[in-house]
């Protein structure tokens, strides 16, 4: 059997992963009485890691409007606590993958959680605007670091077939609830402490993960001899920042403005060049055959299209449960609990039980029509709408769905990687989400926005009526972008239908560790 990119030393046959259980170049695997004893241990700090990085893309969301009046930013420059971490952590991902790779993965763990909270320590003192977003960047690109150093941990410290399926099945649960439990944590420290400490809580928690990952984790050293693509850096990373700077732009200043134009045309010119890049260099930063992979790339799609509607979804049901419905800061995050354990029931007690028997599109397909069903509910709310009838059904569709795709989308994207490349494809996993997050807020928004100019113009005829219609024309801006988004999730089980044609794990093959078919 042979894989793409499994080049290196043939005097030292290193293991290399096949999914769900290391073997070595001549297909031995490595026993599972062998597995380091501490390992669920590990995956205790590993998980808290990437649970600190997933929920801080959303904990600062209810905090906002508090941090907005503390420090006077105007409404223009508000979004950019939001965008200034995605950016920074969808455009710094490909790299932080793979410094991973080059200096070692529990290394660059322990730099990126130091780095992570001293980010947060000084968000949180922040006394202008400038020194939140900075802080907020400074963040972004520790989290790039952090995050494909932990999926990577994952994979090297469980060989055990079913073992790997469960522990894959925990991370896939924190990464599709972290957004809801950062809505929910948020609205706690606003209410009854302060916006800071949305932003200072990240320090306790780095270091309880730093002074365990010393303990627990372990790690081959990384390629002391090797160096990074620079040039490949800043063509990737370019590109991938221009476009979502565009895409967040074009809600102020509309799709058609030069700026924005400009953006997505530089952007799309730095990823054709940075593709030519790859081609050529002695050691590219994205090695083409990860993304060549038919199964690799639908995974990618797939994620990053799904992450389009679900951030959706975050940003409207949070601005309707507290505008619309006057919900409290704390009352909206426990709104979103239903979709945080739909989502764990979802991932751990159907993903991770079916990933072994069934190919993982049987699994990513229903979960998208799933999430879609949810989506099409949601469409039909009104000013008026309870919550109980009319919104938690649509939110426990949506988690049960987002479940059943995440875990296997995580499993069949990392399968069958060499080690030298497994955190540069932990982070491809992790960009198509922060992407799929950043242009997910920004396009919907654009969307939602205009539809309610236009339903204001439609029909304001009584200013006595003028309150009663903006409230209506919010929801409807809202339903119009939700149908958008419900399509976007259909189309991502489309694509996973199409593109994952991975078969389930013969008898004897690991679980969770499905074959590409496209690979002998």
């Amino acid at each position: 059997m042979t894989r793409h990119g499994a080049a290196g030393d043939a005097s030292h046959p290193e293991p290399w992963s096949s999914g769900g259980v290391s073997v070595t170049r001549k297909g031995e695997p490595v026993a599972a009485e062998d597995a380091d004893p501490r390992r669920w241990w590990g995956l205790v700090i590993i998980a808290l890691a990437q649970l600190m990085v997933v929920l801080d893309a959303t904990i600062v969301n209810i905090a906002l409007p508090s941090a907005q009046r503390d420090l006077g930013m105007s409404d223009g420059n508000r979004q950019w606590v939001i965008t200034a971490y995605t950016l920074a952590f969808g455009g710094l991902l490909l790299l932080g993958g793979r410094i991973a790779d080059l200096v070692g993965r529990k290394r660059t763990f322990l730099i990126g959680l130091v780095g992570f909270a001293a980010a947060s320590a000084l968000g949180g003192a922040a006394t202008t605007p400038g020194m939140l977003f900075g802080a907020r960047a400074l963040q972004g690109a520790f989290a790039a670091l952090l995050a494909p150093s932990a999926l990577s941990l994952l994979t090297t410290t469980f060989t055990d077939p079913k073992e790997r399926g469960k522990a894959f099945g925990i991370y896939g649960a924190l990464a599709g609830s972290g957004a809801a439990i950062g809505f929910i944590v948020g609205g706690l420290l606003t209410e009854y402490l302060n916006w800071r400490w949305c932003l200072y809580v990240n320090v306790p928690i780095a270091i309880i993960a730093f002074l365990g990952a010393l303990a627990l984790l372990h790690d081959r050293p990384g390629h002391a001899g090797a160096r990074l693509d620079v040039p490949g850096a800043v063509l990737g990373c370019g590109g991938l920042v221009a476009i979502v700077y565009g895409f967040s732009e074009a809600e102020p200043r509309g799709w058609t403005d030069p700026l924005v134009l400009a953006l997505f045309a530089g952007g799309v010119a730095l990823l054709v060049a940075f593709v030519w890049w790859q081609s050529r260099a002695p050691m590219p930063l994205l090695p083409l055959h990860i993304v060549k992979d038919r199964n690799r790339a639908g995974c990618f799609l797939t994620m990053a299209l799904a992450i389009i509607g679900m951030f959706g979804l975050f940003l409207f049901m949070t601005y309707y449960l507290q505008v619309i419905l006057e919900y409290s800061p704390l009352k909206t995050g426990l709104a979103f609990l239903p979709l945080t354990v739909a989502i764990i029931i979802g991932s751990t007690q159907i993903s991770a039980r079916l990933m072994s028997r069934v190919p993982p599109r049987m699994l990513m397909v229903p979960g998208m029509i799933l999430a879609a069903g949810g989506m099409l509910i949601l469409t039909q709310m009104t000013v008026d709408s309870a919550y109980t009838t009319e919104i938690l059904p649509a939110l426990l569709l949506m988690g049960l769905g987002m479940g059943l795709t995440f875990m296997p989308v995580f499993a069949t994207a990392t399968a069958g990687v060499a080690p030298h490349d497994s955190g540069v494809t932990s982070a491809t996993v992790n960009t198509s989400q922060q992407v799929g997050g950043s242009i997910g807020t920004a396009l919907l928004n654009t969307i939602a926005t205009t539809s309610s100019a236009a339903y204001l113009t439609a029909h304001l005829h009584d200013p006595s009526q003028k309150a009663q219609v903006a409230r209506e024309g919010i929801v409807h801006g809202y339903t119009v972008a939700i149908w958008w988004a419900a399509g976007i999730m259909l189309l991502a089980g489309l694509i996973a239908g199409l593109m994952v044609t991975a078969r389930p794990p013969q008898q004897g093959a690991p679980a969770g560790a499905p074959v590409p078919e496209s690979v002998a």
